[in-house]
């Protein structure tokens, strides 16, 4: 199966989060990545009101911040989330890259 390649410049990305920010719905959206920075697991939502105890995807903690061992999850292929992403942790540190259509 060939790979789809998206312009550089049509790719959003949020820079590092430190505050459980939601990232928007997006219609066009044609897949995300999101990457844990943090010492802390992070709690992530397919829809609004992430918290601990109400979340679709936990990824691990790093060893330091931006040491790159932290959980990431994506979704590039097959049936691609376009509402809200929400989330939740201690001291979150992260970041979202999305592919537009």
């Amino acid at each position: 199966m060939a790979s789809e390649m998206v312009s550089v410049d049509s790719v959003s990305r949020t820079g590092i989060l430190t505050e459980a920010t939601d990232v928007a719905a997006n219609t066009s959206r044609k897949g995300f990545l999101i990457q844990n920075l943090g010492q802390n697991a992070l709690f992530v939502k397919l829809g609004s009101g992430a918290t601990t105890s109400s979340f679709d995807v936990v990824l691990k903690a790093g060893t330091a911040n931006d040491d790159g061992t932290a959980g990431s999850y994506e979704q590039t292929q097959g049936v691609i989330y376009r509402g809200l992403i929400s989330f939740a942790g201690t001291t979150p540190r992260y970041t979202v890259t999305q592919f537009p259509g």
